[in-house]
């Protein structure tokens, strides 16, 4: 990845059931790589979902939260899949990983 770049960090607990969630996730996923200044997404679920998404600039970032179809889905998300959530913006400076040999 260009570096530095920013990590959007959504960690959330959801509601019961799936309500379209699964759905309303692959479309944004799929709408947020068209994005200018998308880098790439992690995410991981359980009770505590953890989902990362990496921008080239706060500019991209901003343009990504006020996309109409991902405010469509923001708005659905606090109506009916969310309990909680929070939304942590970060700059990435450094990166490393380790993958085991085979």
């Amino acid at each position: 990845m260009i570096k530095p770049y920013y990590a959007v960090i959504f960690t959330s607990t959801r509601t019961s059931g799936d309500k379209g969630y699964g759905l309303m996730s692959k479309q944004m996923e799929e709408l947020a790589k068209k994005q200018s200044g998308y880098l790439g997404f992690d995410s991981a679920t359980g009770d505590l979902g953890i989902s990362v998404s990496y921008w080239e600039s706060l500019e991209s970032i901003s343009g990504w939260k006020s996309n109409l179809k991902h405010l469509a889905a923001q708005e659905f998300g606090k109506k009916e899949w969310y309990k909680w959530y929070k939304i942590r913006i970060c700059l990435v400076e450094r990166e490393y990983e380790f993958t085991a040999s085979s």
